[in-house]
């Protein structure tokens, strides 16, 4: 028979709190680790993710802390990362009672941050960057601190941030009480321990590997074509879910090409604001999400009650990658479906980590309706999420395959891409691809078919007909002006223009009548309407006055050359009188 809260020592005032949110009895790792925590003991314990530890460090937290000075905190919560510490803060604060707690971490304003020190703090909840921070702005000081907790420490390990904690617990109170949790206990974990706990009490929980063994593992062969076609089956299949990625730039992509599939998605990732990663976890939360993608960083920080399924789109590093992407689900005793897409060059490395964390299960093609039936949760359906196994007929714009669950993968060489559902050969030829639509009102009048009552409109005009519509105005003869003739014809043209040479000479008005024969002889004769300058010469003037019809050369210079004519008379002027 499992012990209670009360006789575990909790006080009155927190089985109140715990009581309203329905939690009744300890898990396994609050059993163990709570009586020797309330008796001021450091402790260290090894739980997976999701195994009740917020409460087991918690309790003793708020029954133990002191009250606290401005600028000089009590008891201090090191975690990872920004959504963890924003979680322990708020599981916290809903036993607290009068204890004051605050959350400390990047990507926010230091305003509020100065202004809730001032007022005090009794527990300290913070990432270790932004701690730093401020104790570097004197914002905060650490010398009062006698409670301490290290939350998710191997997981500090894995991100560097093992020199930090260090410098933290080295400003802190040398009487202290430390309690240490984590997934594993080796490498960094051990020498923090080693350095930092007096006579810590060890308390494991039963099994290895808790929340590996609770949820049901799958593993899909894919490929690059129909790999985010595959994703998004998955999750419409099995939702909520949480899908990884390795960037952040591939968690916005896949974010977007789940909404193109008519999932609910956000990403969340080191790259977003705190209040954009804030939102998107809230929406998550209350079931406005159906997808969150995420990257590794945040695979410690997301604590959602519920998560049907976890899907590995980009495949983990290592086995404890794996362990704690997957540890978002089957949390608490509950069941939860891990999902993983392998790509053909990842198999070897796939079936690595499978034998160290002792799974068996086979590589097989992907199969939504398999998925569907290991979900521990009743189906929930949106309106905007699209099954990938039971949608009759897709538009051509949807990218979730609606075929059988052997259809993923088909590859046209042609096109390059996948072909989800049909060819565009069938599609062409498939007759229902034609019917009306109940909104479509010409439907009933196209050609072919019979016009339906009340329908007056006239059919449709196929959109392949060319030429000007029946009854409509050519406008092609509207302009009844000949046509410009291109400046590079040859032959005799009109002119219209000013009066030349030609109109005062020729008998035939030089308009009509073509000649080439050139004048022998020119008389030099001033433009009409043009006085003459009295600097030009005789020569100059019979320069200008050249037969119609002559053709002139371009210097490089662009001044007209001088005819035959006009180089004779200049050589003898006497000619010109």
């Amino acid at each position: 028979m499992s012990l209670t809260f009360a006789q575990l020592g909790v006080p009155d005032y927190i089985l109140v709190g715990l009581t309203k949110r329905g939690i009744t009895d300890p898990f396994e790792i609050q059993t163990a680790t709570l009586p020797d925590a309330l008796a001021g003991r450091d402790v260290c314990g090894r739980a997976p993710t999701g195994s009740g530890k917020t409460l087991a460090f918690g309790i003793p937290l708020v029954v133990l802390v002191g009250r606290a000075e401005p600028n000089r905190p009590r008891a201090l919560v090191l975690a990872p990362t920004r959504e963890l510490a924003e979680q322990i803060h708020t599981e916290i604060r809903t036993f607290a009672g009068r204890v004051r707690t605050a959350a400390f971490y990047g990507g926010v304003s230091y305003g509020p941050q100065y202004r809730a020190l001032r007022q005090g703090v009794d527990i300290l909840v913070a990432c270790p960057g932004r701690l730093e921070d401020l104790i570097d702005q004197n914002a905060v000081d650490l010398s009062a601190v006698d409670r301490i907790v290290v939350d998710e420490a191997d997981r500090m390990a894995d991100m560097g941030f093992m020199p930090s904690v260090r410098r933290l617990l080295d400003q802190t109170s040398g009487k202290r009480q430390v309690m240490l949790y984590s997934a594993t206990l080796d490498g960094g974990v051990a020498e923090l321990v080693r350095d930092y706990l007096r006579d810590p009490v060890r308390h494991e929980v039963s099994e290895e590997t808790p929340d590996i063994t609770a949820a049901s593992h799958v593993f899909w062969d894919v490929t690059r074509a129909n790999h985010h076609a595959v994703a998004a089956a998955a999750v419409s299949a099995v939702w909520p879910a949480i899908v990884f990625c390795r960037t952040r730039l591939g968690s916005e992509r896949l974010a977007g090409q789940l909404e193109e599939a008519g999932i609910k998605a956000a990403a969340i990732h080191g790259g977003r604001s705190q209040n954009q990663r804030a939102r998107a976890l809230a929406d998550f939360a209350k079931g406005k999400v159906e997808a969150l993608v995420a990257s590794d960083v945040a695979a410690r920080g997301i604590h959602v009650e519920g998560v049907a399924a976890v899907v590995h789109y980009d495949m983990p590093e290592d086995a404890k990658t794996y362990f704690h992407r997957s540890g978002r689900t089957a949390r608490a005793g509950k069941g939860g479906v891990v999902l993983s897409l392998v790509l053909p060059n990842q198999t070897r490395a796939m079936r690595r980590i499978q034998s160290e964390l002792g799974l068996k299960q086979p590589f097989v093609r992907p199969d939504p309706l398999a998925l569907r039936s290991l979900s521990p949760t009743p189906e929930r359906r949106s309106s905007a999420a699209r099954s990938a196994v039971d949608a009759p007929e897709p538009r051509r714009s949807d990218r979730v395959s609606t075929e059988t669950p052997g259809s993923f993968g088909d590859h046209d060489d042609r096109r390059g891409d996948t072909l989800p559902y049909r060819t565009r050969q069938e599609q062409i030829g498939d007759p229902s691809r034609n019917a009306p639509k109940p909104w479509d009102r010409r439907a009933a009048t196209r050609p072919g078919r019979d016009a339906g009552p009340g329908d007056e409109r006239p059919a449709a005009r196929p959109q392949y007909e060319t030429g000007p519509r029946p009854g409509a105005r050519d406008r092609r003869y509207d302009d009844k002006r000949p046509a410009a003739k291109p400046p590079y014809a040859s032959g005799p043209q009109k002119n219209t223009s000013k009066p030349s040479y030609r109109d005062a000479t020729s008998r035939d008005g030089g308009f009509d009548k073509p000649t080439d024969a050139r004048p022998q002889s020119v008389t030099a004769t001033p433009i009409a309407g043009k006085k003459p300058s009295k600097h030009r010469t005789t020569a100059q003037a019979g320069r200008t006055a050249q037969p119609a019809g002559q053709s002139l050369s371009r210097k490089k210079s662009g001044r007209s050359s001088p005819s035959r004519e006009a180089r004779r008379l200049r050589r003898h002027p006497e000619l010109a009188t």
